[in-house]
């Protein structure tokens, strides 16, 4: 039997699109997904942090959204001290007002 107990799930609406925000928090870091439509396993980023310093490598490299994903990635590893994967499948790229609500959401998800 899985246990539910800390997975965290939302749509977020904006400027009329739905991205779904998926959270599988562990002891020592978090699993972040966000999708646009399919939910699939998209450009995939790592980050992990420790002692104020942050470390972050690219698994799956995206065409585009790097910058969004290294902060986000980072930001969430810094704020927890821990590991940080990130993954994100969009149908089409986010301007900045997007991603700072994208990443405003995640923040308020993994408090």
């Amino acid at each position: 039997m899985v246990s539910q107990a800390g997975y965290r799930k939302k749509t977020v609406n904006v400027d009329h699109r739905d991205f779904l925000v998926q959270i599988v928090p562990f002891d020592n870091g978090n699993f972040i997904s966000i999708t646009e439509g399919k939910e699939k396993i998209g450009t995939l980023v790592v980050s992990i942090g420790s002692s104020g310093r942050t470390s972050t490598a690219t698994v799956i490299p995206s065409k585009s959204e790097t910058i969004f994903l290294k902060m986000v990635s980072e930001r969430v590893a810094s704020t927890i001290n821990g590991i940080c994967i990130f993954s994100l499948n969009i149908q089409k790229e986010l301007d900045l007002e997007n991603m700072k609500i994208l990443m405003n959401e995640i923040m308020e998800l993994i408090k």
